[in-house]
């Protein structure tokens, strides 16, 4: 994030920072250390709003992070078939421009909602409140936010979630965790996706993904998933369910929201 490429500002925030806004700045720009700082406080008070309302609907709020093409979407779609409706899930979808993703996941009989945002380069609190105007929470057990695809900025933005999972495909490379240590370090959970690739690629080692991990003082479990044959998945969507149970035994239980992380 950086006031020079602007990606600090997004549809969802820009009302603050136009002429007339509480946050613009002035000409000469002088303020613009202010004008960050209070982009950020803005983001995390709307935050603390997104997840009162989550858990007002006792539905549990699951960020998904990864670099475009990792298999997000593809993770919901094999997610959704194995639930089988045993849990009712709603989709929020991030990206930069169309509205692909979010087909996808109507296809499958799921709500989903399409954030758009422009030349922003990750979702901010902001902009998934919006989204929640569009969904009916009622019945609802869990929101997967599917951020954009950037392994840099999503990480910075708390958007009201209570877990934060990191997706790393197998074409990526093993050494993603030590090259953006800000982004898994955020992470509750760290899937390895494409699984099913690892006897193809077998220059990518899990095991040396891991270390890469630990070594950023991160506990968080690393689960090995393919959406394409399904292996994995009932151990992913076991985690799911025991968070959810956390969520539903008292707010806050499994809170862990990137800005706690980063």
């Amino acid at each position: 994030m950086c006031d020079t490429c602007g990606c600090n500002v997004t549809p969802g925030n820009e009302h603050l920072v136009v002429a007339g806004g509480h946050l613009a700045k002035t000409s000469a720009g002088s303020e613009s250390v202010e004008v960050l700082k209070g982009l950020l406080d803005a983001n995390d008070h709307q935050a603390a709003h997104n997840r009162e309302h989550f858990e007002r609907h006792n539905v549990l709020a699951v960020n998904l992070m990864s670099s475009p093409g990792a298999g997000k979407t593809a993770l919901l779609e094999a997610s959704i078939e194995a639930l089988g409706g045993s849990l009712k899930v709603a989709v929020v979808e991030g990206d930069l421009e169309t509205e692909n993703d979010a087909k996808r996941i109507r296809k499958k009989g799921v709500p989903a909602v399409q954030i758009s945002t422009g030349s922003a380069c990750h979702l901010d609190a902001h902009m998934v409140h919006s989204a929640l105007h569009e969904l009916d929470l009622d019945g609802v057990d869990i929101v997967f936010i599917e951020n954009v695809g950037n392994l840099v900025c999503p990480a910075s933005f708390d958007l009201g979630q209570h877990m934060n999972i990191t997706l790393l495909s197998t074409p990526e490379g093993h050494d993603k965790p030590a090259k953006y240590p800000v982004m898994f370090r955020a992470a509750d959970l760290v899937l390895i996706t494409k699984a099913d690739l690892l006897q193809v690629l077998d220059d990518f080692d899990p095991g040396y993904a891991t270390s890469c991990l630990r070594q950023l003082a991160s506990q968080a479990p690393v689960l090995e998933v393919s959406a394409r044959t399904g292996s994995g998945v009932p151990e992913w969507l076991d985690w799911i369910r025991g968070e959810l149970a956390r969520v539903r035994r008292g707010p806050g239980v499994a809170a862990k929201a990137s800005g706690d992380n980063a």
